[in-house]
Protein backbone atom coordinates (compact mmCIF):
# COMPACT_ATOMS: atom_id res chain seq x y z
CA UNK A 1 0.00 0.00 0.00
CA UNK A 2 1.36 3.59 -1.25
CA UNK A 3 0.87 6.18 1.62
CA UNK A 4 1.07 9.89 1.49
CA UNK A 5 1.99 12.17 4.27
CA UNK A 6 0.59 15.57 3.58
CA UNK A 7 2.86 18.18 6.22
CA UNK A 8 6.01 18.71 7.32
CA UNK A 9 5.91 19.36 11.38
CA UNK A 10 6.43 16.66 13.62
CA UNK A 11 2.83 15.48 14.19
CA UNK A 12 3.67 14.35 10.10
CA UNK A 13 7.17 12.83 11.25
CA UNK A 14 4.98 10.65 14.19
CA UNK A 15 2.18 9.86 11.84
CA UNK A 16 4.71 8.73 9.43
CA UNK A 17 6.82 6.87 11.84
CA UNK A 18 3.81 4.80 13.01
CA UNK A 19 2.23 3.75 9.00
CA UNK A 20 5.52 2.61 8.26
CA UNK A 21 4.82 0.40 10.79
CA UNK A 22 2.09 -1.47 9.42
CA UNK A 23 2.95 -4.95 7.13
CA UNK A 24 0.34 -3.06 4.92
CA UNK A 25 2.59 0.04 3.81
CA UNK A 26 5.06 -0.80 1.22
CA UNK A 27 5.96 2.78 0.22
CA UNK A 28 5.18 6.15 2.47
CA UNK A 29 5.66 9.44 1.54
CA UNK A 30 6.03 12.70 2.79
CA UNK A 31 5.28 16.08 0.92
CA UNK A 32 6.94 18.31 1.79
CA UNK A 33 8.37 16.14 4.99
CA UNK A 34 11.57 17.44 7.05
CA UNK A 35 14.99 16.46 7.96
CA UNK A 36 13.27 14.02 10.28
CA UNK A 37 11.05 11.87 7.96
CA UNK A 38 13.76 11.46 5.55
CA UNK A 39 14.26 8.19 7.82
CA UNK A 40 10.84 6.64 7.64
CA UNK A 41 9.94 7.95 4.04
CA UNK A 42 10.76 9.26 0.72
CA UNK A 43 10.35 13.19 1.36
CA UNK A 44 8.10 15.05 -2.25
CA UNK A 45 9.38 18.39 -2.48
CA UNK A 46 5.67 19.76 -2.90
CA UNK A 47 4.01 22.16 -0.55
CA UNK A 48 1.42 21.14 1.51
CA UNK A 49 -0.52 24.26 0.23
CA UNK A 50 0.04 22.85 -3.83
CA UNK A 51 -3.21 21.27 -3.78
CA UNK A 52 -3.28 20.51 -7.39
CA UNK A 53 0.42 19.43 -7.63
CA UNK A 54 -0.26 16.88 -4.76
CA UNK A 55 -3.15 15.76 -5.83
CA UNK A 56 -1.66 14.90 -9.51
CA UNK A 57 1.52 13.31 -7.47
CA UNK A 58 -1.03 10.83 -5.91
CA UNK A 59 -2.65 9.90 -8.95
CA UNK A 60 0.58 9.40 -11.15
CA UNK A 61 2.31 7.73 -8.25
CA UNK A 62 -0.63 5.11 -7.46
CA UNK A 63 -0.98 6.88 -4.41
CA UNK A 64 -3.49 4.38 -2.18
CA UNK A 65 -4.09 6.40 0.88
CA UNK A 66 -3.05 10.39 2.13
CA UNK A 67 -3.06 10.91 5.40
CA UNK A 68 -3.23 15.14 5.80
CA UNK A 69 -1.56 16.42 8.93
CA UNK A 70 -1.42 20.41 8.99
CA UNK A 71 -4.61 22.76 8.67
CA UNK A 72 -3.86 24.89 5.75
CA UNK A 73 -3.73 22.72 3.48
CA UNK A 74 -7.17 21.34 4.90
CA UNK A 75 -9.02 24.60 4.99
CA UNK A 76 -7.56 25.09 1.10
CA UNK A 77 -10.03 22.13 0.14
CA UNK A 78 -7.49 19.72 -0.32
CA UNK A 79 -9.23 16.40 0.85
CA UNK A 80 -12.22 17.75 -1.45
CA UNK A 81 -9.56 17.81 -4.93
CA UNK A 82 -8.56 14.27 -4.08
CA UNK A 83 -12.23 13.35 -3.33
CA UNK A 84 -13.53 14.60 -6.66
CA UNK A 85 -10.36 12.75 -8.34
CA UNK A 86 -11.26 9.45 -6.68
CA UNK A 87 -8.60 9.33 -4.35
CA UNK A 88 -8.84 8.43 -0.85
CA UNK A 89 -7.87 10.68 1.97
CA UNK A 90 -8.34 10.99 5.46
CA UNK A 91 -9.21 14.11 6.88
CA UNK A 92 -12.43 16.84 6.61
CA UNK A 93 -13.81 18.50 3.63
CA UNK A 94 -13.29 22.44 3.51
CA UNK A 95 -16.45 23.25 4.62
CA UNK A 96 -16.02 20.54 7.93
CA UNK A 97 -12.67 21.77 8.34
CA UNK A 98 -14.18 25.41 8.75
CA UNK A 99 -14.71 24.62 12.92
CA UNK A 100 -10.83 25.69 12.81
CA UNK A 101 -10.28 27.80 9.63
CA UNK A 102 -12.96 30.04 11.57
CA UNK A 103 -13.45 30.67 15.10
CA UNK A 104 -16.07 32.88 15.10
CA UNK A 105 -17.93 29.98 13.04
CA UNK A 106 -16.81 27.21 15.18
CA UNK A 107 -18.24 29.40 18.08
CA UNK A 108 -21.49 30.63 16.52
CA UNK A 109 -21.93 26.78 16.03
CA UNK A 110 -21.49 26.02 19.53
CA UNK A 111 -23.72 28.54 20.35
CA UNK A 112 -26.70 26.92 18.09
CA UNK A 113 -26.27 23.82 19.86
CA UNK A 114 -25.52 24.56 22.98
CA UNK A 115 -22.17 23.06 23.22
CA UNK A 116 -20.78 24.30 26.33
CA UNK A 117 -18.05 26.95 25.44
CA UNK A 118 -17.27 30.76 26.84
CA UNK A 119 -19.16 33.56 26.47
CA UNK A 120 -17.88 35.39 23.52
CA UNK A 121 -18.55 38.66 20.98
CA UNK A 122 -17.07 39.68 17.59
CA UNK A 123 -15.87 42.53 15.46
CA UNK A 124 -14.49 43.26 12.55
CA UNK A 125 -13.30 46.90 13.19
CA UNK A 126 -10.91 48.03 16.34
CA UNK A 127 -13.97 50.80 16.98
CA UNK A 128 -16.57 47.75 17.33
CA UNK A 129 -14.04 45.81 19.75
CA UNK A 130 -13.36 48.69 22.00
CA UNK A 131 -17.10 49.10 22.39
CA UNK A 132 -17.00 45.49 23.27
CA UNK A 133 -14.43 45.47 25.70
CA UNK A 134 -15.42 49.35 27.18
CA UNK A 135 -18.98 47.24 28.16
CA UNK A 136 -17.01 45.17 30.34
CA UNK A 137 -19.99 42.13 29.57
CA UNK A 138 -16.97 39.33 29.11
CA UNK A 139 -15.18 40.66 32.66
CA UNK A 140 -11.36 40.57 33.14
CA UNK A 141 -9.11 38.92 31.80
CA UNK A 142 -10.65 38.93 28.31
CA UNK A 143 -8.96 36.64 25.44
CA UNK A 144 -9.09 38.39 21.62
CA UNK A 145 -8.47 35.78 18.90
CA UNK A 146 -8.09 36.24 15.24
CA UNK A 147 -10.95 34.76 13.44
CA UNK A 148 -8.68 32.81 11.00
CA UNK A 149 -5.74 30.07 11.12
CA UNK A 150 -2.41 31.71 12.49
CA UNK A 151 -0.70 28.97 13.76
CA UNK A 152 -1.60 28.61 16.93
CA UNK A 153 -0.05 32.13 17.40
CA UNK A 154 -3.23 34.34 17.13
CA UNK A 155 -4.53 34.05 20.44
CA UNK A 156 -3.85 37.08 22.78
CA UNK A 157 -4.81 36.87 27.18
CA UNK A 158 -5.66 40.57 27.70
CA UNK A 159 -5.64 41.45 31.79
CA UNK A 160 -5.85 45.27 31.36
CA UNK A 161 -7.64 47.73 29.24
CA UNK A 162 -4.25 48.56 27.77
CA UNK A 163 -3.36 44.83 26.81
CA UNK A 164 -6.40 44.73 25.15
CA UNK A 165 -5.77 48.05 22.92
CA UNK A 166 -2.49 46.93 22.05
CA UNK A 167 -4.19 43.33 20.80
CA UNK A 168 -7.29 45.02 19.03
CA UNK A 169 -4.41 47.02 17.08
CA UNK A 170 -1.87 43.80 16.33
CA UNK A 171 -4.50 41.94 14.88
CA UNK A 172 -7.17 44.38 13.42
CA UNK A 173 -5.36 47.46 12.88
CA UNK A 174 -1.54 46.25 11.94
CA UNK A 175 -2.39 42.81 10.80
CA UNK A 176 0.37 40.99 12.62
CA UNK A 177 -1.63 37.82 11.29
CA UNK A 178 -2.90 38.55 8.02
CA UNK A 179 -6.11 37.84 6.50
CA UNK A 180 -6.70 35.85 9.65
CA UNK A 181 -7.39 39.17 11.28
CA UNK A 182 -10.36 40.12 9.17
CA UNK A 183 -12.54 39.54 12.00
CA UNK A 184 -11.62 39.29 15.76
CA UNK A 185 -13.41 37.29 18.56
CA UNK A 186 -13.15 38.26 22.07
CA UNK A 187 -14.08 35.69 24.70
CA UNK A 188 -14.28 35.28 28.59
CA UNK A 189 -11.48 33.87 30.11
CA UNK A 190 -12.24 30.72 31.52
CA UNK A 191 -10.53 29.22 34.50
CA UNK A 192 -9.64 25.64 34.95
CA UNK A 193 -7.15 22.98 33.55
CA UNK A 194 -6.63 22.64 30.02
CA UNK A 195 -6.76 19.46 27.96
CA UNK A 196 -6.69 18.32 24.83
CA UNK A 197 -9.43 15.43 23.57
CA UNK A 198 -8.79 14.22 20.26
CA UNK A 199 -11.00 11.53 18.08
CA UNK A 200 -11.44 10.27 14.85
CA UNK A 201 -14.88 10.26 13.25
CA UNK A 202 -16.09 8.50 10.30
CA UNK A 203 -19.40 10.79 10.19
CA UNK A 204 -21.45 9.27 12.28
CA UNK A 205 -19.55 7.07 14.76
CA UNK A 206 -16.44 8.31 17.06
CA UNK A 207 -13.66 7.00 17.88
CA UNK A 208 -11.81 8.46 21.02
CA UNK A 209 -7.60 8.59 21.30
CA UNK A 210 -6.00 8.28 24.41
CA UNK A 211 -6.37 11.49 26.38
CA UNK A 212 -3.49 13.90 26.45
CA UNK A 213 -2.28 17.18 27.95
CA UNK A 214 -1.12 20.08 25.97
CA UNK A 215 1.51 22.67 27.99
CA UNK A 216 1.17 26.15 25.89
CA UNK A 217 3.20 28.35 27.56
CA UNK A 218 6.12 29.44 25.70
CA UNK A 219 7.98 29.42 29.09
CA UNK A 220 8.27 27.45 32.77
CA UNK A 221 5.31 27.42 35.03
CA UNK A 222 3.08 28.29 32.29
CA UNK A 223 4.65 31.98 31.57
CA UNK A 224 4.68 33.74 28.73
CA UNK A 225 2.99 34.04 25.64
CA UNK A 226 1.42 31.33 23.86
CA UNK A 227 2.99 28.73 21.38
CA UNK A 228 1.71 25.58 19.21
CA UNK A 229 2.69 23.64 22.12
CA UNK A 230 5.56 23.14 24.43
CA UNK A 231 5.50 19.66 25.42
CA UNK A 232 2.51 17.25 25.99
CA UNK A 233 1.68 14.10 28.26
CA UNK A 234 -0.38 11.22 27.93
CA UNK A 235 -2.72 10.35 29.38
CA UNK A 236 -4.20 13.65 30.86
CA UNK A 237 -4.25 12.98 34.52
CA UNK A 238 -7.16 15.15 34.99
CA UNK A 239 -9.56 13.11 33.09
CA UNK A 240 -11.27 10.50 34.90
CA UNK A 241 -13.98 8.11 33.19
CA UNK A 242 -16.53 10.31 34.64
CA UNK A 243 -15.19 13.10 32.82
CA UNK A 244 -14.44 11.59 29.85
CA UNK A 245 -18.09 10.27 29.57
CA UNK A 246 -18.75 13.44 29.92
CA UNK A 247 -16.68 15.43 27.67
CA UNK A 248 -18.13 12.54 24.66
CA UNK A 249 -22.08 12.46 25.78
CA UNK A 250 -21.90 16.71 25.51
CA UNK A 251 -19.23 17.90 23.55
CA UNK A 252 -17.78 15.20 21.21
CA UNK A 253 -20.87 13.27 19.97
CA UNK A 254 -23.02 16.43 19.65
CA UNK A 255 -20.36 18.00 17.43
CA UNK A 256 -20.12 15.15 14.84
CA UNK A 257 -24.06 14.81 14.95
CA UNK A 258 -24.82 18.01 14.52
CA UNK A 259 -22.40 18.72 11.54
CA UNK A 260 -23.84 15.79 9.55
CA UNK A 261 -27.23 17.53 10.23
CA UNK A 262 -25.95 20.84 8.86
CA UNK A 263 -24.48 19.35 5.62
CA UNK A 264 -21.12 19.23 7.01
CA UNK A 265 -20.67 15.74 7.59
CA UNK A 266 -16.87 15.32 9.28
CA UNK A 267 -14.80 12.46 8.75
CA UNK A 268 -10.90 13.06 9.96
CA UNK A 269 -8.99 13.54 13.41
CA UNK A 270 -11.36 15.90 15.35
CA UNK A 271 -9.14 17.94 18.44
CA UNK A 272 -10.98 19.13 20.88
CA UNK A 273 -9.26 21.93 22.57
CA UNK A 274 -11.19 21.55 26.50
CA UNK A 275 -10.91 23.91 29.56
CA UNK A 276 -11.94 21.90 32.52
CA UNK A 277 -13.98 24.47 34.42
CA UNK A 278 -15.65 24.55 37.87
CA UNK A 279 -19.06 24.11 35.69
CA UNK A 280 -17.70 21.38 33.62
CA UNK A 281 -15.91 21.17 30.51
CA UNK A 282 -16.08 23.85 28.14
CA UNK A 283 -14.25 24.21 24.28
CA UNK A 284 -11.91 26.61 23.93
CA UNK A 285 -11.46 25.55 20.29
CA UNK A 286 -11.72 22.79 17.62
CA UNK A 287 -8.54 22.21 15.12
CA UNK A 288 -9.34 19.53 12.61
CA UNK A 289 -6.58 17.32 12.57
CA UNK A 290 -4.56 15.48 15.14
CA UNK A 291 -2.90 17.54 17.86
CA UNK A 292 1.10 18.71 17.23
CA UNK A 293 2.41 17.71 19.65
CA UNK A 294 -0.38 15.53 21.37
CA UNK A 295 -0.44 12.96 18.29
CA UNK A 296 3.62 12.06 19.09
CA UNK A 297 2.92 10.64 22.73
CA UNK A 298 -0.18 9.47 21.24
CA UNK A 299 1.79 7.25 18.67
CA UNK A 300 4.23 5.75 21.05
CA UNK A 301 1.00 4.28 22.94
CA UNK A 302 -0.88 3.05 19.80
CA UNK A 303 -0.85 -0.65 19.60
CA UNK A 304 -2.94 -1.09 16.50
CA UNK A 305 -2.19 -0.81 12.94
CA UNK A 306 -2.91 2.99 11.85
CA UNK A 307 -3.44 2.46 8.78
CA UNK A 308 -6.55 -0.12 9.23
CA UNK A 309 -7.83 2.92 11.28
CA UNK A 310 -7.89 5.04 8.82
CA UNK A 311 -9.07 3.35 6.63
CA UNK A 312 -12.10 2.28 8.72
CA UNK A 313 -12.72 5.85 9.36
CA UNK A 314 -12.81 6.81 5.61
CA UNK A 315 -15.25 3.76 5.16
CA UNK A 316 -17.82 4.87 7.18
CA UNK A 317 -16.97 2.05 10.38
CA UNK A 318 -14.19 3.34 12.27
CA UNK A 319 -15.41 1.54 15.54
CA UNK A 320 -15.04 -1.80 13.42
CA UNK A 321 -12.24 -3.40 15.25
CA UNK A 322 -11.38 -3.05 18.98
CA UNK A 323 -8.11 -0.06 19.10
CA UNK A 324 -5.12 -1.64 21.76
CA UNK A 325 -3.27 0.75 23.72
CA UNK A 326 -0.65 0.22 26.15
CA UNK A 327 -1.07 1.38 29.67
CA UNK A 328 2.58 3.72 29.33
CA UNK A 329 2.48 7.09 30.46
CA UNK A 330 4.18 8.91 27.56
CA UNK A 331 5.36 12.63 27.18
CA UNK A 332 7.03 14.62 24.92
CA UNK A 333 9.46 18.09 25.37
CA UNK A 334 9.77 20.48 22.33
CA UNK A 335 12.80 22.09 21.41
CA UNK A 336 12.33 25.40 19.99
CA UNK A 337 14.33 28.32 18.22
CA UNK A 338 15.40 31.40 20.30
CA UNK A 339 12.58 33.36 20.04
CA UNK A 340 9.90 31.36 19.38
CA UNK A 341 7.03 32.00 19.06
CA UNK A 342 8.43 35.22 17.97
CA UNK A 343 10.92 35.53 15.12
CA UNK A 344 13.75 33.37 15.39
CA UNK A 345 16.66 32.65 13.18
CA UNK A 346 17.38 29.21 10.70
CA UNK A 347 20.32 27.50 9.86
CA UNK A 348 21.49 26.56 13.09
CA UNK A 349 23.37 23.51 13.54
CA UNK A 350 21.96 20.93 15.51
CA UNK A 351 24.14 18.22 17.16
CA UNK A 352 23.91 15.27 19.47
CA UNK A 353 20.46 13.72 17.47
CA UNK A 354 22.47 10.41 17.40
CA UNK A 355 23.34 10.25 20.62
CA UNK A 356 20.33 11.42 21.86
CA UNK A 357 18.01 9.10 20.05
CA UNK A 358 20.24 5.63 20.53
CA UNK A 359 18.86 6.25 24.24
CA UNK A 360 16.56 3.31 25.61
CA UNK A 361 13.07 4.16 24.67
CA UNK A 362 13.98 7.87 23.10
CA UNK A 363 11.95 8.82 19.92
CA UNK A 364 13.24 11.71 18.61
CA UNK A 365 10.38 13.25 15.99
CA UNK A 366 11.54 16.17 13.88
CA UNK A 367 9.54 19.44 13.28
CA UNK A 368 11.78 22.52 11.70
CA UNK A 369 14.47 20.81 10.92
CA UNK A 370 16.19 20.16 7.14
CA UNK A 371 18.73 17.64 6.09
CA UNK A 372 21.66 19.06 4.01
CA UNK A 373 25.62 18.35 3.33
CA UNK A 374 25.49 15.41 6.38
CA UNK A 375 23.99 17.52 8.55
CA UNK A 376 20.55 18.71 10.70
CA UNK A 377 19.95 22.27 10.76
CA UNK A 378 17.19 24.09 12.17
CA UNK A 379 14.36 25.34 9.92
CA UNK A 380 11.49 26.35 11.92
CA UNK A 381 10.25 27.38 15.48
CA UNK A 382 9.35 24.10 17.38
CA UNK A 383 12.62 22.18 15.99
CA UNK A 384 12.51 18.73 17.60
CA UNK A 385 9.88 16.54 20.04
CA UNK A 386 11.88 14.07 22.22
CA UNK A 387 9.27 11.51 23.40
CA UNK A 388 9.24 8.55 25.47
CA UNK A 389 6.95 6.08 27.01
CA UNK A 390 7.52 4.65 30.58
CA UNK A 391 6.59 2.59 33.21
CA UNK A 392 5.04 6.01 35.18
CA UNK A 393 5.11 9.86 34.07
CA UNK A 394 8.30 10.37 35.78
CA UNK A 395 10.36 7.61 34.41
CA UNK A 396 9.45 9.11 30.85
CA UNK A 397 9.98 12.44 31.62
CA UNK A 398 13.25 11.52 33.40
CA UNK A 399 14.19 9.97 30.13
CA UNK A 400 12.92 12.56 27.74
CA UNK A 401 14.86 15.54 30.12
CA UNK A 402 18.47 13.46 29.90
CA UNK A 403 18.31 12.81 26.05
CA UNK A 404 17.49 16.24 25.90
CA UNK A 405 19.85 17.52 27.40
CA UNK A 406 22.26 15.70 24.40
CA UNK A 407 21.05 17.95 21.98
CA UNK A 408 22.52 21.61 21.07
CA UNK A 409 21.99 23.84 18.87
CA UNK A 410 22.87 28.27 19.21
CA UNK A 411 19.75 29.30 21.15
CA UNK A 412 17.77 25.63 21.59
CA UNK A 413 15.22 26.57 24.85
CA UNK A 414 12.85 24.03 25.93
CA UNK A 415 10.67 24.00 29.24
CA UNK A 416 11.66 22.11 32.04
CA UNK A 417 8.53 21.49 33.88
CA UNK A 418 6.65 19.44 31.36
CA UNK A 419 4.29 17.11 33.15
CA UNK A 420 5.69 18.43 36.56
CA UNK A 421 2.18 20.28 37.64
CA UNK A 422 0.23 16.66 36.40
CA UNK A 423 -1.55 16.42 39.64
CA UNK A 424 -4.05 13.08 39.71
CA UNK A 425 -7.64 13.63 39.51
Amino acid sequence: MKILVVGSGGREHALAWKLAQSPKATRISCAPGNGGTRLVAENIPISDHDVAKLADFALQSGIDLTVVGPEVPLSLGLVDAFESKGLRVFGPTRKAAELESSKIFAKQFMARHKIPTGRFKTADSADKARAVLQSGELGWPVVLKADGLAAGKGVIIAGTPAEAEAAVRAILVERQFGSAGDHLLIEEFLRGRETSFIVISDGTQVLPLVTTMDHKAAYDGGKGPNTGGMGTISPSPHVDRALFAQVMSTIVLPTVTRMKEEGRTYKGALYCGLMLTAEGPKVLEYNCRFGDPETQPQMLRLESDLVDILNAAIDGNVLADEVRWNAKAAGCVILASGGYPGPYEKGRLIRGLETAAAKPGIAVFHAGTQFENGAYRTSGGRVLGVCAAGRTLKDAMDRIYAAASEIEFDGAHYRSDIGAAAEPV
